[in-house]
């Protein structure tokens, strides 16, 4: 299992693309403040899928330094 990581530590290593992150604590209602990164290398609908069968444990999130949604993500 790998180590817990700060969001910001997260979209450093990973830019820009999707990982399945387990053992989320959340910063506050909207943020994320740490993780640990379980998933790499996976696209959009194969982490949506884990996060299916995994009754949310996993969460599939789209790293992005400047916080800007990847068209679809909200849609």
């Amino acid at each position: 299992m790998s180590e817990r990581m700060t969001w910001p530590e997260i979209a450093k290593a990973y830019p820009n693309q999707w990982v399945g992150l387990t053992d989320v604590e959340w910063e506050d209602s909207s943020n994320i403040g740490s993780a640990i990164v379980t998933y790499t290398d996976w696209n959009k609908d194969d982490l949506q899928m884990e996060q299916f069968k995994t009754k949310g444990k996993t969460m599939a999130v789209y790293t992005n330094p400047n916080r800007l949604f990847e068209l679809g993500v909200l849609g």
